[in-house]
């Protein structure tokens, strides 16, 4: 198939990474997996055992009138361990290599079909500037977008990183959340076929 270039011309993708019908449940399983293996997921507190001291009986089993205890360090005691305290926890989930692919292939076809993946021959600043890159997307009519680029320089990343609703990545760092999470996809023709080897 051919993706029209923005200005004028066309480029040549295959029918196999940006013709598939749009699969729902399998992006949203890929994207969920995705996210979850973001997550930190290093809240930890000390249960009884962990907090230090309350090794002593703090006094006698009877005859004092007071209700028996083992340790100052009873979840109920003031300074004493949580009762179910949170632990570290690995929220990552398994995705196959196989539907990994099939995910990223489903987003770029739906892409094409919403018109919004934009090809370029290339895309770049001339120099480190928030001013001159907000200037060129606004002449292509683009405000929240995501920069693919095969081979993005320092001025590219230093005039976007001010630039909420803007994003620059190169081919491999391109994910299901990342193209997802933007209106629009701007993509050089060296970067998609970078994107196809990866698919391949």
């Amino acid at each position: 198939m051919k993706l029209q270039l923005q200005g004028s011309g066309s480029v040549s993708v295959s029918d196999e990474n940006f013709g598939q019908e749009f699969r729902e449940a399998l992006v949203h399983q890929v994207v969920t997996a995705c996210m979850a293996a973001t997550r930190a997921g290093s809240a930890q507190q000390k249960n009884r055992a962990q907090v230090n001291g309350g090794g002593v009986k703090p006094w006698r089993q009877k005859g004092t009138g007071r209700a028996r205890a083992g340790t100052i360090r009873s979840p109920i005691w003031r300074g004493g361990g949580k009762a179910f305290p949170s632990m570290p926890t690995d929220y990552s989930q398994k995705i196959n290599r196989k539907m990994y692919r099939a995910a990223m292939r489903s987003i770029l076809s739906e892409l094409v079909r919403q018109d919004r993946l934009v090809a370029v021959k290339s895309f770049g600043v001339d120099a480190p500037k928030t001013r001159e890159l907000t200037g060129k997307l606004a002449e292509m009519g683009l405000d929240n977008v995501l920069i693919i680029s095969d081979d993005p320089d320092d001025n590219l990343y230093l005039a976007a990183r001010n630039l909420p609703r803007v994003a620059v990545c190169d081919a491999a760092g391109a994910d299901p959340v990342s193209l997802i999470g933007f209106e629009k996809v701007l993509v050089t023709t060296a970067a998609l076929q970078l994107l196809e080897e990866r698919l391949a």
